[in-house]
């Protein structure tokens, strides 16, 4: 596959941002020991740096002139959107989203909007506010529901609720984590999407040995089953451009990966958006990508390549 940019030292010093201080730290870890590796082995200035109150001392003695992002997730993470107003306040191009799709895509409630302001099919919802009536919103969705933190990542705080009398329980997970969603459940298939630049990758169809794709099953079940493409002829093609189209209408570039639900009808809903996909050994999108023959370390270096162009609308 040719390169858009061939020699390593065209990047100058990069960072690869990990870690931090969110709830998924320890999955950003994992994915930032990939991707340093991966560039180390190809010969980039690479250097690891955990957090990005660390990266800002960095920055300020310029030391990198440019980061490949994969922190995952808000309050120290690196997917709400301040990072990437740091970097653009500092001139230091970097991988993913801008400020807008990275900031808008962590907020679900808000994607949900833009989403059906467009006709772009997800569950229906309602924003739970601190002392909601649950049994009223429950009634409204019909049972069973998924109720959820609205801003963060990797199945954490989520519960699917079947009983009314396990509303309660379910909220009390979940607004440890900030503002919360009640979603209906679509019973069907789990997909995902990646994305990488303007291209839709094949679709995966995620099946897991337990009832439900949760934590476990993302980053520590070895039983669960990728199927890659998910689906054939026109109903691939259909959940490809989807996927595009609601990445795109967030506002996102770069890279990430749109999660669907798949009923047992046929219909695709629209779920949420990843500016920075997990690159751990169970994650999604290199699976993806390998379908069409971009092996790992070619991954990391086209999405590094990214913040050399215009796709994330950072400084150049």
């Amino acid at each position: 596959m040719t390169r858009l940019i061939a020699n390593p030292a065209a990047f100058g010093r990069v960072a690869v941002l990990m870690g931090g201080t969110s709830s998924e730290r320890e999955v950003s870890l994992n994915s930032g020991t990939n991707v340093f590796e991966a560039l180390k082995r190809q010969g980039v200035d690479v250097h690891a740096v955990d957090g990005i109150p660390a990266l800002c001392e960095a920055l300020t003695q310029k030391k990198f002139d440019r980061v490949f992002n994969i922190l995952h997730g808000n309050r120290g993470g690196g997917e709400d959107g301040v990072l990437q107003g740091l970097l653009e306040a500092f001139g230091i191009p970097y991988t993913g989203s801008g400020v807008l799709g990275s900031a808008l895509s962590m907020d679900k409630i808000r994607t949900k909007q833009v989403w059906l302001s467009l006709g772009l099919p997800t569950p229906r919802h309602i924003a739970l506010a601190p002392g909601a009536d649950l049994r009223a919103a429950a009634l409204s969705l019909g049972l069973p529901v998924i109720v959820k933190p609205a801003c963060e990542g990797s199945s954490v705080g989520v519960s699917r609720v079947f009983k009314e009398a396990d509303l309660p329980a379910a909220v009390r997970t979940a607004e440890r984590y900030g503002e919360m969603l009640m979603e209906e459940l679509i019973v069907g298939d789990e997909y995902t999407v990646g994305i990488l630049g303007a291209q839709a990758l094949p679709s995966i169809r995620i099946v897991p040995a337990g009832e439900y794709y949760d934590y476990h099953a993302k980053y520590i079940a070895e039983d669960t089953r990728y199927l890659c493409p998910g689906l054939e002829g026109d109903a691939e093609a259909d959940m490809r451009d989807l996927a595009l189209r609601a990445f795109q209408a967030a506002g996102c570039s770069g890279w990430g990966r749109v999660d669907i639900m798949r009923s047992r009808d046929g219909r695709n809903f629209l779920l949420e958006v990843n500016t920075a996909p997990g690159m751990t050994s169970h994650s999604l999108l290199p699976k993806a990508a390998k379908e069409t023959g971009i092996g790992f370390d070619e991954l990391v270096w086209k999405i590094l390549e990214s913040s050399c162009g215009s796709s994330n609308g950072g400084p150049r």
